[in-house]
């Protein structure tokens, strides 16, 4: 027990270092959500600590959920990144900056960057317990590795599709409803909770009290997804700004993928 509360810490200082990392740059350029891109790699990189803080060198669980965490990672963290050049301080992020002004350069360390650092920390959970689980890989871990990997191309799809359609001029002002955006309002986040639910999945089939503890990972990141800041403050901007919007809601299912609805223009 002892042993696995200061691997844990180990991957809390992974977090906590790239948060503080991400900080720093944030003060230079004064843009708070530069955290953004650096969140999966928090992640990511509290799963890395985990694998290098251990007696032995991973087995096979560790390396699978290894793979999948930083294939998930890189491909979600330079997309962010490039989807965000140029563009300056998101405006969720400014709104936060507005309302805790004076000192949001020091406040912001432990109101977004520390926070978000806990939260990565958290979710990491099912890396840190795929390393120390003592059975061999079984069916469950089939399972589970194949519905992360779907999750993390089902996200890619949907993100890949949103940035061309959010390129081509002539959709400017128009609700993108094509491709796997015309069956889910959030494709991309469904396929980052396949993803997490699916490493959750893995780590659980390791045995053990600590690996139905790792089903918390999946759980945390699904309200995070629906309910805190994901679909939630979404929603409420994309009906601000697009007046279509109400008829997309009215047809499309907003998380799980299914059939269109009927009823609301197209």
């Amino acid at each position: 027990m002892t042993e696995h509360f200061g691997l844990a810490l180990y991957g809390l200082a992974a977090s906590g270092t790239l948060a503080l990392l991400a900080w720093a740059i944030s003060l230079r350029l004064r843009d708070v959500s530069l955290v953004d891109p650096f969140w999966p790699f928090m992640i990511a990189g509290a799963g890395l600590a985990y694998a290098l803080c251990l007696p032995a060198a991973p087995g096979a669980r560790g390396w699978l959920v290894l793979a999948l965490s930083w294939a998930w990672a890189l491909r979600l963290g330079i997309h962010l990144a490039w989807r965000k050049r140029g563009h300056g301080e998101d405006r969720r992020y400014q709104a936060i900056r507005a309302r805790n002004e004076p000192g949001f350069a020091l406040k912001s360390l432990y109101l977004v960057f520390g926070l978000q650092a806990v939260l990565a920390w958290c979710v990491s959970a099912p890396l840190g317990v795929a390393q120390v689980a003592g059975r061999s890989l079984n069916a469950l871990d089939a399972a589970g590795a194949a519905l992360a990997l779907f999750g993390v191309v089902f996200e890619g799809v949907a993100d890949r599709q949103l940035s061309r359609f959010r390129a081509d001029a002539a959709r400017q002002g128009q609700v993108m409803d094509r491709g796997l955006w015309r069956y889910s309002r959030h494709p991309n986040y469904f396929g980052e909770a396949c993803m997490w639910w699916g490493l959750g999945l893995v780590a659980l089939a390791g045995g053990g009290w600590a690996g139905a503890w790792s089903l918390v990972s999946p759980l945390l990141m699904t309200v995070l997804l629906l309910r805190v800041s994901g679909v939630v403050l979404l929603e409420a901007d994309m009906a601000e700004r697009h007046g279509a919007y109400g008829d997309y809601v009215a047809r499309t299912p907003a998380f799980v993928p299914g059939r269109p609805r009927r009823g609301g223009r197209r």
